[in-house]
């Protein structure tokens, strides 16, 4: 299987092509594809999905990808690779950037296909034209652009980021609307081990703490500890596989006791270790990667 590379830590370009010609590949880079106009097929790890104008599509490194063009097909493609996130590239801000990037991978379902569920969705439009912003600024290149460039993408991933955490919350709704924000509250707390406490989440939505992991078990298929466990290891298998954190460094930031403290969690949720987890990552084209994060999905 051919690799892509990349070695530039940023780029944007448009193709506009009739047929693909390029061969499935996995790449090092993270890429967002924008359809600008045109209809087919993405082939993502050995499955696919239809595409049409609007579509919007996040794929982490090392996924398999191609597409089969129908129509003459407008590509808009935003590459980036890890060396974009790093403290000299973002100006002290690798920290934040790259969490908000690892909530999209750790909850974005990889197979579902376009990341904007609604069609018609106003955010869908906003996200295109941040996108078409950033490649004007990128072909401007002038002492503005790189700053212009950051925020506009910033932009792109908290939009990414509510859309997906969206999912959950409107899921949890379905079931109770109480439920559905504790969910949300969760997932915007997962870093911050005091708000995660039963006791400081149970006074937040105003049910006692006796109650509280009886009412939450009743609603979700885990319990209110295991829930946690189970979207901070989602959070982990992003570092993990993503960043050049060490095992120590993302054990203290998600909260877990130390490392041995996430490593044991870890492999007691995905049968797995860290580092066979890590050997094995280059065989993300394989159903075995995709399993593991559906097996761990709240």
């Amino acid at each position: 299987m051919h690799i892509e590379q990349t070695i530039k830590p940023f780029e944007i370009h448009i193709e506009i092509l009739d047929h693909w010609q390029k061969r499935p590949h996995q790449h090092n880079f993270f890429e967002l594809v924008y359809i600008d106009k045109g209809t087919g097929h993405q082939c993502i790890n050995q499955m696919q999905f239809p595409y049409a104008q609007g579509n919007i599509f996040l794929l982490p490194p090392l996924d398999c990808h191609s597409f089969k063009i129908e129509e003459r097909t407008t590509f808009y493609f935003i590459r980036f690779t890890d060396l974009y996130f790093t403290k000299e590239a973002m100006h002290g801000h690798y920290k934040e950037w790259f969490q908000k990037l690892s909530y999209v991978l750790s909850n974005y379902n990889k197979v579902a296909g376009d990341i904007i569920q609604t069609r018609t969705s106003l955010e869908r439009e906003l996200l295109v034209h941040l996108i078409k912003q950033i490649h004007q600024e990128y072909l401007t290149k002038d002492d503005y652009s790189e700053p212009i460039i950051e925020s506009l993408l910033m932009s792109t991933l908290n939009i990414l980021a509510r859309n997906i955490e969206k999912r959950y919350v409107d899921e949890g709704h379905n079931k109770d609307y109480k439920f559905g924000e504790i969910i949300r509250y969760i997932q915007h707390h997962l870093y911050d081990k005091q708000k995660l406490s039963l006791e400081a989440i149970a006074s937040e939505f105003n049910i006692a703490p006796t109650y509280f992991s009886e009412y939450f078990k009743k609603h979700s298929e885990y319990s209110f500890q295991e829930y946690i466990i189970k979207s901070k290891l989602k959070l982990a298998e992003s570092y993990i596989k993503h960043s050049q954190y060490s095992i120590k460094e993302i054990a203290y930031m998600l909260g877990f006791t130390d490392s041995s403290h996430l490593s044991k969690s870890f492999k007691k949720n995905y049968s797995v270790t860290i580092q066979d987890f890590k050997k094995g990552k280059t065989q993300a084209c394989a159903p075995q990667g995709q399993a593991l994060l559906n097996r761990v999905t709240p």
